[in-house]
């Protein structure tokens, strides 16, 4: 046998253990999380929190119980700039209270990493990164941004998510309306047509892709919490909450 042989049989060998190895799961979820510039400390506190909240919830651990594997697989990134994107959660079997509960501190303790500019098409590239290493099978692979600016930096993210799109991956939206973004800081977060409109014609794609819009950061655990629910269970509706939450658009 010559030696290339050898090394095709032994790539196909580590290729099919590797495939083995891979725990199945209902859904591989990534919270991608808007750390620039527009979000000041007391947001960013919020916006973490809320993701913490989140997790946590009886009701998101409850629809994590009702699915088939009765498991997902979450992974918890931030992102700013074009070279600014940090995993904050690594991949973790969300199955119970337990395992969220420590999905939560780890997200509570982390130090914030990035301050800068605004590429959603370079976060939406690395969130694809880490799907290559997840070590997990699903049917339903989902990335969830949430953000309060248009694209400013880097690649321009339609491409992005066309890319993603193609390779069978959902992306969802949750706006947020930020009136107040840091202090000298030129606009970004009133594109025209709103925040929430830029997301839907731009940024979401994908089977049952959908995005959220909040008027701040204070209704940021709400609204996670009902996009999470909506995202374990594969619904495809968010239906009409009540309070500050709206939905801009559902698609099919």
């Amino acid at each position: 046998m010559s030696t290339a042989s050898r090394l095709i049989i032994a790539a196909l060998a580590v290729t099919i253990s590797s495939a083995a190895r891979a725990e199945p799961v209902d859904l591989q979820l990534i919270l991608a999380a808007d750390v620039s510039i527009s979000v000041d400390d007391m947001e960013f506190r919020l916006q973490r929190e809320g993701y913490a909240a989140a997790i946590t919830d009886p009701k998101i651990l409850a629809a994590i119980r009702n699915g088939a594997r009765h498991a997902i697989a979450l992974c918890v990134i931030e992102w700013s700039g074009a070279s600014a994107q940090r995993v904050v959660v690594d991949w973790t079997v969300i199955r119970d209270e337990t395992s969220a509960l420590s999905a939560a501190q780890t997200l509570r303790t982390a130090p914030r990493a990035f301050a800068g500019a605004t590429a959603i098409g370079a976060a939406i590239d690395f969130a694809m990164k880490q799907f290559e290493r997840s070590g997990h099978e699903s049917l339903r692979r989902v990335i969830d941004i949430s953000g309060d600016g248009d694209n400013n930096n880097g690649r321009p993210v339609e491409y992005a998510r066309n890319d993603a799109i193609a390779a069978s991956v959902t992306i969802n939206g949750l706006t947020i309306v930020n009136e107040h973004p840091a202090h000298g800081f030129i606009g970004h977060t009133q594109p025209v047509g709103g925040i929430g409109e830029y997301y839907r014609t731009r940024v979401i794609g994908g089977t049952g892709s959908f995005v959220l819009s909040i008027d701040g950061f204070d209704g940021f655990a709400q609204a996670m919490t009902r996009k999470l629910e909506v995202e374990i269970a594969g619904t495809g509706s968010t239906k009409r909450l009540t309070g500050r939450l709206r939905p801009d658009r559902v698609l099919p």
